[in-house]
């Protein structure tokens, strides 16, 4: 495997980028991911907090201490061990791939181009309880569900979009959960101000796990945004919804009371 090294984004041109690794190297060694080369962003990708911006290349353990709102702070503190949050990149975080085992397993789900989902037929725990119609995975990223209740926008090396077009819902055309394109890399995301913000996350665990349930709330003036992470295929915003309107599978039913709960608590911390 070649290991590239540019030094400009006019010299990205194609295989698979790396800059903490945390998430790359897993899928490489698991065989999820294969490739000819790896593209190392380090020189490229911005890095810090300047004027609500945050360079791609921030770890999450520099937005701990950062001046950015509460909920993506806390959210970076309760993403993973303190190894991985200084290695591990806000850019990164946000490209998660899914924890369900039966895509870490290289099952022929419908995430790798099979006709089955395997785990609403099987073990489904830790699965959505929102538009899982197609695939029950589970989106991890904490800190996703911070940015999107926080109405970030991303600038790539081609574009700029809302954090919410970043991600999209698989289907049966297209198996994808990004709209991501081939070569196109993160490069800063722009956080406006909020007034009050807050994250809050149920794990396994007591610390370092992924989340059952996040959520993060968000308010600006009589605007308030809600966001889960845990609880869909992708960072799930609730737009003009309730959490009622779940679909639980049968053994994901539990989630939806500890998102009701997490939710109630989330509101009353923003006052």
């Amino acid at each position: 495997m070649e290991l590239l090294r540019p030094s400009s984004l006019d010299e990205l041109d194609g295989g698979v980028f790396v800059a903490g690794g945390t998430e790359v190297v897993p899928l490489l060694r698991d065989g999820i991911l294969q490739t000819t080369s790896l593209v190392d962003l380090r020189a490229i990708v911005p890095r810090g907090v300047r004027d609500g911006r945050i360079g791609a290349g921030t770890t999450l353990a520099e937005l701990e201490s950062a001046q950015v709102p509460d909920a993506l702070r806390e959210a970076c503190r309760l993403a993973a061990s303190p190894q991985l949050r200084r290695m591990g990149t806000v850019g990164g975080n946000l490209l998660q791939s899914t924890r369900c085992w039966y895509w870490r397993l290289r099952y022929p789900c419908r995430l790798h181009g099979g006709d089955r989902c395997h785990a609403a037929e099987g073990e489904h725990r830790e699965h959505a309880i929102f538009a899982n119609d197609f695939c029950v995975s589970a989106h991890p990223s904490d800190v996703a569900a911070a940015l999107l209740a926080l109405d970030a926008r991303l600038h790539t090396s081609r574009r700029n979009l809302p954090l919410a077009a970043l991600y999209r819902l698989p289907d049966e055309a297209d198996r994808r959960t990004t709209t991501l394109e081939p070569g196109e890399a993160i490069l800063e995301i722009e956080v406006p101000p909020a007034e009050a913000s807050v994250y809050l996350k149920a794990m396994d665990r007591r610390r370092w796990s992924f989340p059952q349930v996040g959520v993060a709330a968000a308010r600006t003036g009589a605007r308030t945004r809600i966001a889960f992470a845990g609880v869909a295929p992708i960072p799930w915003l609730l737009d003009g919804e309730t959490v009622d309107a779940a679909t639980p599978l049968p053994r994901t039913a539990w989630k939806v009371d500890v998102a009701r709960a997490l939710l109630r608590r989330a509101l009353a911390e923003l006052g």
